[in-house]
């Protein structure tokens, strides 16, 4: 199965399909996204959490329309489809100014007042940062050690706002690692915990069979739309759209414990 890992292009990390290995969730690892205020927990696969992510290279940085995962701040629930999910509670308190329309569409399919998870994803291998899984994963390390830290924002037409071209990579290293140039630091201590791989190609039936170690911060962020735009339009990622969700992952046989 490892070296099946090696030849995958994907457009993200989540989007990764086993489709022909995981037919049911029997046997299988726990599973993300969850309910971060939720700390119960019954699988009984354990692997070891990833280095903190000053100490692994980003690999790639993607977006999901909708929050995949909920707490506190993001509860709103918007439904069963393939973007579904959950809002930011702070939607319905937006102003007009923040909710006007820009020029043009945004990343095919974000609008203000929408949700979007942001995934910074980290490897354990030496690798340079690119378009999706591929770029977690070389020849010589098909097993990295994974970590996604993970931030929600709302989406606003605001200039004081996150400028979301500052939450990328262009280029930057930090102590022989490349890293992100920023990540949200002011919401909330990220609840960490075991995982796999998301998106709308799993389910409670067909589960991903990747261990990933996730951070996810517990409040929202505002980011500016516009500077999402330009961020579509050119990045190393390729990433020009917002992906789907999976639903939320709630029976308990098929979450790890939050300690």
């Amino acid at each position: 199965m490892k070296k099946a890992f090696i030849g995958v292009s994907m457009t993200a990390l989540t989007l990764l399909s086993f489709n022909t290995l995981a037919n049911s969730c029997e046997g299988f690892g726990p599973q993300t996204p969850r309910d971060i205020d939720q700390l119960h927990g019954e699988n009984k696969r354990v692997f070891s959490l990833a280095p903190p992510a000053s100490e692994m290279n980003l690999c790639n940085i993607h977006f999901h329309k909708n929050a995949e995962h909920k707490a506190k701040d993001f509860s709103v629930f918007a439904g069963n489809g393939k973007y579904g999910g959950y809002q930011c509670n702070a939607t319905s308190s937006l102003t007009e100014a923040e909710l006007r329309a820009p020029k043009g569409k945004v990343c095919k399919n974000v609008k203000p007042g929408d949700t979007i998870e942001v995934h910074w994803v980290h490897s354990s291998c030496d690798v340079t940062p690119g378009k999706g899984l591929g770029s977690c994963l070389s020849n010589e390390c098909a097993n990295p050690d994974l970590r996604v830290e993970t931030q929600v924002f709302l989406v606003v037409n605001d200039e004081d706002a996150l400028d979301f071209n500052d939450l990328s990579y262009d280029g930057n290293i930090v102590n022989g690692y490349h890293q992100a140039k920023y990540i949200p630091q002011t919401t909330g201590k990220p609840v960490e915990f075991l995982g796999s791989t998301t998106g709308p190609s799993y389910n409670d039936k067909q589960c991903s069979p990747l261990q990933v170690t996730w951070s996810v911060r517990p409040a929202c962020a505002k980011v500016d739309i516009n500077s999402l735009a330009q961020w579509c339009e050119d990045n190393v990622f390729e990433e020009d759209h917002a992906h789907g969700v999976r639903q939320l992952v709630t029976d308990p046989k098929l979450l790890a414990p939050i300690k």
